[in-house]
C-alpha cells in the first residue's frame, strides 16, 4: 500500500501542501497528491498550486481561523522555495 509519505515524494510536495490543495480543491488528501502532481508537470501548473494555496489563506482569514491561515503561510512559504519555476 501507498502511504501519503510516499504520495508526498512522488509529487514532489510535503503533507502541508497536499493538505492545502485537498482544502482548496474538496479531495481527499491522495487525490490531491495526484492533482498536484499533474499539475507539476503542466505549464504554470506551479502558478495554479500557489494561487490555491494562496486562496485557503483568504478563506481561513475570512473565517477567522488565523492559526490555520498561518499554517497555510508556511506552506506557501515552503512550496514558493522549492519550485523556482514560479520566478521564470
Amino acid at each position: 500500500m501507498i502511504s501519503l509519505v510516499d504520495m508526498c515524494g512522488m509529487c514532489g510536495l510535503d503533507l502541508a501542501e497536499i493538505q492545502a490543495i485537498a482544502e482548496h480543491e474538496h479531495l481527499p488528501d491522495v487525490a490531491a497528491a495526484a492533482l498536484a502532481s499533474y499539475l507539476l508537470h503542466c505549464n504554470h501548473g506551479a502558478d495554479y498550486v500557489r494561487d490555491m494555496i494562496i486562496d485557503d489563506i483568504h478563506t481561513a482569514l475570512e473565517q477567522g481561523r488565523k492559526a490555520h491561515a498561518g499554517e497555510l503561510v508556511m506552506a506557501l512559504r515552503h512550496f514558493c522555495e522549492t519550485h523556482p519555476e514560479l520566478y521564470q
